[in-house]
């Protein structure tokens, strides 16, 4: 894949073609799957296990409650499943529609609580619409040729229609859980 851009030059005023390598897609992909992934995937070990600060299964289960979710502690397991398993396979590239639809899903949830405290961190949402749109976009983009998903026969050559579903998915299940918050 590449992308063709007609420009014209300034001296001779002739039209030209400038294309730009797959490569660099590839490896831009790359580097916004493994930042996302990664960061998601270290809130999601902080949510299970405490790690890097956090308050485990306990103590974001408490936080759970707290903010209007029936069964804290299994609220808290969802969510640090979803955005560990997630993040490590968006990394990867690895069932990258489903991955970005786990981790768009639990965004939606994290933006739910915390809307209302403005735009700019810490109190406001910024973070979570970046989270949430960068994993949106893999979704919809794929994860490029340097990833897991190339070797899957199913998923070798990504379709838009894959990235549309997860986000669909992403966002029903999102819906569904918010249906349950007091």
């Amino acid at each position: 894949m590449t992308a063709t851009l007609r420009t014209t030059d300034p001296s001779s005023g002739t039209a030209q073609l400038d294309s730009t390598s797959p490569h660099a897609y590839d490896g831009g992909l790359l580097l916004l799957r493994l930042a996302l992934g990664l960061t998601v995937a270290a809130h999601g070990v902080q949510k299970l296990f405490g790690w890097f600060g956090g308050g485990g299964l306990e103590g974001t289960g408490q936080f759970f409650e707290m903010s209007g979710y029936p069964a804290g502690e299994t609220m808290a397991l969802i969510a640090g499943l979803s955005e560990t398993l997630g993040g490590i396979a968006l990394a990867l590239g690895l069932l990258t529609p489903l991955a970005g639809a786990a981790v768009f899903g639990t965004m939606i949830n994290a933006l739910a609580v915390k809307w209302g405290g403005g735009f700019f961190a810490p109190e406001g949402v910024e973070y979570e619409i970046l989270l949430a749109a960068g994993a949106a976009a893999l979704a919809l983009t794929g994860p490029g040729r340097l990833a897991v998903d190339r070797f899957l026969p199913g998923l070798r050559a990504h379709r838009l229609g894959y990235g549309v579903a997860a986000v669909a998915l992403g966002a029903v299940s999102a819906g569904l859980v918010l249906l349950i918050r007091n």
